[in-house]
C-alpha cells in the first residue's frame, strides 16, 4: 500500500504493509537512522519520535494508524529553540555514555519541554521513567532537562 507521510516537516511517499512498524519504515526505507530499535514491544523507549508532538513508540506504531500526523524525529529536534537548548545541556553534561538509548530520551525529554517548560524532578522522573537506560545516567539526565527548561 502507499501511504503519504510527513516526517520532519518533508513529504514522503512509502510504499509498505499497513502493519508495518514507523521505525522500520523511517530507518529501512527513509534512511533516518537516529531512532533506535530497542525492544520491539514498546517499552524501553529508544525508538520515540513525535506524531503531532505527542511522544510514541515507533516500534509498535503501524504505519497505517498515523493518518495526516507530523512525525518529528531526533533528525529535526533542534529545529525549535527547545530542541537546541536540550541537545546543548545533553552535550554540556555529558549525558551520553553508551548512546544508544539517547535519541529516544532526548526525544521523550523534548516532548515534556512542550507540555511542561518548567518541569520539577516529579514530573521529570514521571516522564522519564518510561525509557530505559542501562548506564544510569538519570542524574545527568534530570540536570540536562533543568538546564534546557532554564534556556
Amino acid at each position: 500500500m502507499s501511504f503519504k507521510l510527513e516526517v520532519n516537516r518533508m513529504m514522503y511517499e512509502v510504499d509498505v504493509d499497513g502493519d508495518t512498524a514507523l521505525l522500520w519504515v523511517l530507518r529501512d526505507v527513509l534512511g533516518m537512522t537516529g531512532t533506535k530499535f530497542g525492544c520491539g514491544i514498546g517499552l524501553c523507549g529508544a525508538c520515540t519520535v513525535h506524531i503531532d508532538r505527542t511522544p510514541r513508540r515507533s516500534c509498535i506504531t503501524p504505519i497505517s494508524s498515523i493518518g495526516h500526523g507530523a512525525i518529528t524525529t531526533i533528525e529535526a529536534i533542534d529545529a525549535t529553540q527547545q530542541g537546541k537548548a536540550l541537545q546543548k545541556a545533553w552535550l554540556d553534561l555529558e549525558v551520553v555514555q553508551c548512546g544508544y538509548c539517547q535519541s529516544g530520551q532526548i526525544m521523550s525529554a523534548a516532548a515534556l519541554l512542550m507540555t511542561n517548560p518548567k518541569p520539577s524532578d516529579a514530573d521529570v522522573d514521571a516522564v522519564m521513567s518510561g525509557n530505559v537506560c542501562r548506564c544510569g545516567t538519570y542524574q545527568r539526565i534530570h540536570a540536562a532537562i533543568h538546564r534546557a527548561a532554564a534556556s
